[in-house]
């Protein structure tokens, strides 16, 4: 085994656990699994990685990642494998996170937090993507390692920062997600199939995101002045996707909830302004 080599405790071996653990086998990484079940270990001892009885005998490791269920469950188990450095992947709050981080400090353990921005199947290959936030030195110091995983992204010191993107960045998923389910109920309605309504929905999504870098820009400034389109017309828009949704026999919820922000927007006096004044209303 070369010299950059490391031994790796993962502990959890849900989906994404278990993938962790096998893109690390893959490198040639020495792994050590711990879950709560040992018989789901099965395959990736087949492959190599040695199982842990008990939280405790990961101490030793290099480096621990934990990607348990939850904080709750999590702490515990962390407790008992008390880690030299810990690489935290499982998915919680910024608030969680610090408080893991100041927890960490306290032990005398190291501390990187992380969130998968990925799918299972895509850990280890460049599709993947994997945000940090903590210790800079603990990073660096297994940067090798977690490149094997995805892509990493180091956000600074602040432990809570890759939770806090995370959130943020999915909030943007769900949205758009939500939006184009609401748009095939829609266009549905008269019997329009989603792999014809969808090439429109990618390319209307690619001109949509070209107008974000404007919008931050309007955001950061305080200026929401317009010559393009102002935010009462959007409104009135979103008003007249609500009538038609109804019209159509389908839940208006999602626009709905739209128009109610982009209503108050309005009345706060930015019927005038770009969309991004929209944020005044949100902070």
């Amino acid at each position: 085994m070369g010299e950059s080599k490391k031994q790796v405790a993962v502990l959890g071996l849900g989906r994404m656990g278990a993938a962790l653990a096998g893109a690390l086998l893959g490198a040639g990484h020495d792994v050590v699994v711990w879950n709560r079940s040992p018989l789901k270990a099965g395959p990736l001892l087949d492959r190599g990685a040695r199982l842990a009885a008990t939280p405790a005998e990961v101490a030793s490791a290099d480096v621990v990642l934990s990607c348990l269920s939850t904080y709750d469950t999590q702490q515990p188990v962390l407790a008992a494998a008390s880690p030299k450095v810990l690489v935290n992947l499982t998915s919680g709050t910024p608030a969680e996170a610090r408080s893991t981080a100041l927890w960490a400090s306290s032990a005398g353990i190291e501390y990187v937090d992380g969130v998968i921005m990925a799918v299972p199947q895509g850990i280890g290959t460049p599709a993947a993507q994997i945000l940090y936030g903590g210790s800079s030195a603990a990073f660096a110091a297994q940067r090798d390692v977690l490149a094997v995983l995805g892509e990493p992204v180091f956000l600074g010191e602040d432990a809570g920062l890759a939770a806090l993107y995370d959130l943020a960045l999915l909030g943007i998923m769900w949205s758009t997600m939500a939006g184009y389910l609401h748009a095939l109920a829609l266009v549905g309605t008269e019997g329009v199939a989603p792999s014809v309504f969808t090439p429109m929905a990618l390319s209307w999504l690619s001109a949509v995101g070209g107008f974000l870098p404007g919008i931050g820009s309007q955001v950061v400034s305080g200026d929401y002045s317009t010559d393009v389109s102002a935010l009462d017309i959007n409104a009135a828009g979103l008003g007249l996707l609500v009538e038609t949704s109804r019209a159509q026999g389908i839940s208006a919820s999602v626009p709905a909830a739209l128009r109610e922000l982009f209503d108050r927007a309005v009345a706060s006096g930015h019927g005038a302004h770009a969309i991004a004044s929209v944020i005044e209303e949100i902070w």
